[in-house]
């Protein structure tokens, strides 16, 4: 079995998915590492050199080679969900897919000290991230199979929530 995780930034998909993944006896990969790795710096740093386009490609052809692989947990990054080869890609791949679904306030809190995410840089974060939430929520909807509340619950309670449902779920073939 393998799992992606989608949400948006900060809704827990690298801490619930380590979590995850050490349940269900898989790996663990971060979308965004991967991509940070290839590319040799840091996703902040491509964002200011090359623009969200080029970084957009990237991320394209990473979440193709994780959705390939078998027996892994992937979180994926926030908006891998905006094009619709990487849903294709996600919803294809046999994977199961969890929303790991948070309000833009508790974003907000969540992320109030974070200088990493180069979309929340500069701006009103509550309000991009309303913005995002806006945007992305009917993508993650789509390519769902169930969305888990994230809210205040604590990462293990919710790592074992995601562990009893996806137990729960039928095998999916694999594309």
């Amino acid at each position: 079995m393998s799992v992606v995780l989608v949400g948006l930034p900060g809704s827990g998909k690298s801490t619930v998915g380590r979590h995850v993944a050490r349940l269900m006896n898989l790996q663990f990969v971060d979308a965004d590492t991967e991509i940070e790795r290839q590319l040799g710096t840091s996703i902040r740093v491509h964002f200011e050199q090359y623009g969200e386009q080029s970084f957009r490609d990237h991320e394209q052809q990473v979440i193709a080679e994780l959705c390939a692989r078998p027996d892994l947990v992937v979180a994926t990054g926030g908006g891998a969900v905006l094009r619709e080869a990487n849903r294709a890609q996600i919803k294809r791949s046999g994977h199961h897919v969890v929303y790991l679904r948070a309000t833009p306030d508790d974003l907000a809190r969540r992320l109030r000290h974070d200088t990493q995410r180069p979309l929340l840089q500069g701006v009103d974060p509550l309000k991009r991230l309303r913005d995002l939430f806006a945007e992305r929520d009917p993508f993650y909807r789509e390519v769902a199979d169930f969305g888990i509340d994230t809210g205040r619950t604590s990462v293990h309670t919710l790592a074992n929530l995601v562990a009893m449902q996806l137990d729960m779920l039928p095998a999916k073939p694999q594309a």
